[in-house]
C-alpha cells in the first residue's frame, strides 16, 4: 500500500509538471532562429527560472523575443511584443525587443562634435538620427556565451560603423533570477571618444502580447521632472522642466489612457506619450524608475536602473502592418515601452548629462525588470 501511494505521488508530480510545460508553450521553435546572416548563424536561447518564468533571446540584435510570466490565477502568457522567427525580425521591426546602440533615442541633425571634429550618422527621423539609423546594432549578429542562468552576448563595432567614432567593443548580459528579475548589464569601450546610449527596445503588454490595447495599465513613473520638446521633431529643447500636477506625471498611479489624449502641447508633439523622464535619484544609483500595472490579469512589473532617465512610449505610431507571435496585429498603442537611457539628444545638450566615453574608460549599465502578481 506504501508503494502503490509513493507511485500515485509520483504520477500526480508528473502530471503536474507536464501541465505546466503545456501552459508555456511557444508559437515557434528553436529552427525558427537558426539562420546565416551576414555569413554569422543565429540562434534563440532559453532562460527558465524555479518559478517558471520563461524568457527567450537571440543573438541577432541581442534582442529579448519573449517574457512568460504568471498571472494572479497562475497562467502564463507572453507580455513581450515580437515575431516568431528571424526572417519576421528581419521583415518588420528589427528594434523590437533589441539592445540599440550606439546611441539610443535622436541625435539632432543627426550629427554632433568632439574635439572640433563633426560626425554624421544616418538621417531617419525628421531631419534627425534616431537609434543609431535603421541598420543599427539592432540587425546585427552578436557572439554569444551561455551560462546556467544568463545569455552573455558580444559585438565588436568598427570605427565609422554607422559614422561614430571609435572601434568599440560591447557586451550585453541577461541574466533570469529566481526573484522573477530580468537582469541586464551593459559594458562598452572604446579606443577612440565617443558618445554613447544604450537601452533595451522592448515593447510590454502585461495583459499579454496581441491581446488589446494598453490604455488600462496603470503607471507610475518616478520622476518630478523631464527633458521638453519644442515640436513634433521630438528634439529636447535643453531645459529640464518640472511635470508636476501636469498630464505627465506618474509620480502617483495614473492609467495609460486617462490623459494621453490630453490637450498638452508635449501629447499633441508625440501622438501621446514619447517622453524622458529624469528619475528622482542619485548619479550611478541602482533605483527604482517605474512600474507597470494590468488589473485584469494582476501582472506587475517593476523597473529599476543606474541609468538618470527613462523613455515613456505608449507604441503611438504602431500601424497594424506588422503582426505578432500571437497571430494579431499590433496597432496603435498595443504596446509601451519604459527605455532606460541618458537623455535625447546629450551631445548637443551641454546642460544634460555627459554620455562621452573616452579611451581607457569603461561603460557599465544595469537594468533591472522585475515581475509579480497583485
Amino acid at each position: 500500500m506504501k508503494n502503490l501511494s509513493l507511485f500515485i505521488l509520483i504520477l500526480l508530480f508528473i502530471s503536474c509538471s507536464g501541465k505546466q510545460e503545456k501552459e508555456i508553450e511557444m508559437p515557434f521553435s528553436k529552427s525558427d532562429f537558426e539562420s546565416v546572416i551576414d555569413g554569422k548563424t543565429t540562434q534563440l536561447f532559453i532562460l527558465k527560472n524555479k518559478s517558471g518564468m520563461t524568457v527567450a533571446l537571440t543573438n541577432y540584435g541581442a534582442k529579448i523575443v519573449s517574457i512568460y510570466v504568471q498571472d494572479r490565477t497562475g497562467m502564463f502568457a507572453d507580455v513581450l511584443l515580437g515575431f516568431k522567427s528571424i526572417e519576421e525580425y528581419q521583415e518588420y521591426g528589427a528594434s523590437h525587443g533589441a539592445v540599440v546602440g550606439p546611441f539610443a533615442n535622436r541625435i539632432a541633425n543627426a550629427s554632433f562634435t568632439i574635439d572640433g571634429e563633426t560626425y554624421n550618422f544616418p538621417v531617419n527621423n525628421g531631419e534627425a538620427c534616431l537609434h543609431s539609423g535603421p541598420d543599427s546594432w539592432y540587425r546585427k549578429v552578436w557572439v554569444y556565451k551561455e551560462n546556467d542562468n544568463s545569455v552573455v552576448f558580444s559585438l565588436e563595432s568598427a570605427d565609422g560603423e554607422f559614422g561614430f567614432p571609435g572601434n568599440k567593443e560591447v557586451q550585453v548580459t541577461y541574466t533570469l533570477t529566481d526573484e522573477n528579475e530580468l537582469k541586464i548589464d551593459y559594458e562598452v569601450t572604446t579606443d577612440k571618444a565617443c558618445h554613447f546610449n544604450l537601452t533595451n527596445h522592448s515593447y510590454f503588454n502585461l495583459r499579454g502580447e496581441g491581446n488589446g490595447d494598453i490604455l488600462d495599465h496603470i503607471l507610475v513613473i518616478n520622476a518630478d521632472k523631464s527633458t521638453p520638446v519644442a515640436s513634433s521633431a521630438m528634439i529636447p529643447t535643453g531645459e529640464i522642466a518640472d511635470i508636476k500636477g501636469t498630464a505627465l506625471d506618474f509620480t502617483t498611479p495614473h492609467k495609460i489612457g486617462e490623459r494621453i489624449d490630453n490637450d498638452h502641447p508635449m501629447l499633441k508633439y508625440g501622438s501621446g506619450y514619447d517622453f524622458n523622464y529624469i528619475i528622482n535619484k542619485a548619479e550611478g544609483e541602482l533605483a527604482f524608475a517605474a512600474s507597470a500595472y494590468e488589473p485584469e490579469s494582476g501582472r506587475y512589473m517593476e523597473v529599476r536602473t543606474t541609468e538618470p532617465g527613462v523613455q515613456l512610449y505608449t507604441g503611438n505610431h504602431l500601424k497594424g502592418t506588422e503582426t505578432g507571435k500571437a497571430g494579431k496585429a499590433y496597432t496603435k498603442r498595443t504596446g509601451f515601452c519604459l527605455e532606460t537611457q541618458h537623455f535625447p539628444d546629450s551631445p548637443n545638450q551641454p546642460n544634460f548629462p555627459t554620455t562621452l566615453l573616452k579611451p581607457g574608460e569603461t561603460l557599465k549599465s544595469a537594468t533591472i525588470y522585475k515581475f509579480s502578481v497583485e
